[in-house]
């Protein structure tokens, strides 16, 4: 398969690691439903309301632009279904759409949090590491100063010793 064809770049981005992840493959898939949705949409809807009258939508491309505009919640005004069926449709678009962006919005904000979290961690991660370095030197010293008092302790008792004033008494 050449580098450049479409297969193969979609099996190289899908097999990335960053597109493993469930949230990011949620919103392809919504993404590649609501493409799906709005030229069906458009497809089924023309046949509804070429025959109505006052029909605005009368033609594939008038309906693929209402779908656009439908899904996205614009609604313009300027095109808009006049039978059941096609007011049955808009309603499908239109809760697909909304559908879509709620996914999308969840995957980037489950994104945002996902790398504050990973960032969080590596902190906590960082601090406990520093942490259990300074109680390791800090019980090095203490051990270094214990072992430094017993050495003084046993200079005094040997200089008290040496004066005859024993090892309980001061100096």
């Amino acid at each position: 398969m050449p580098p450049l064809s479409p297969l193969y770049l979609l099996r190289k981005l899908l097999g990335n690691e960053r597109w493993r992840r469930l949230h990011v493959k949620a919103a392809a898939w919504a993404a590649v439903g609501v493409v799906v949705v709005l030229l069906l949409g458009s497809w089924i809807i023309v046949p509804f309301e070429l025959a109505a009258p006052k029909a605005t939508i009368t033609s594939f491309p008038l309906a693929l632009w209402w779908s656009v505009e439908t899904a996205t919640t614009v609604g313009y005004g300027d095109l808009y279904p006049v039978t059941v069926p096609g007011r049955l449709i808009a309603g499908v678009v239109m809760l697909v759409g909304i559908s879509v962006f709620s996914i999308v919005t969840a995957s980037l904000a489950t994104w945002f949090v996902g790398s504050a979290a990973h960032r969080a961690h590596q902190v906590a991660e960082a601090l406990e590491n520093a942490e259990r370095k300074g109680r390791a030197d800090a019980s090095g010293e203490l051990r270094a100063l214990h072992a430094r008092f017993d050495h003084l302790e046993q200079l005094v008792r040997h200089s008290a010793a040496g004066r005859g004033q024993g090892a309980e008494g001061p100096p």
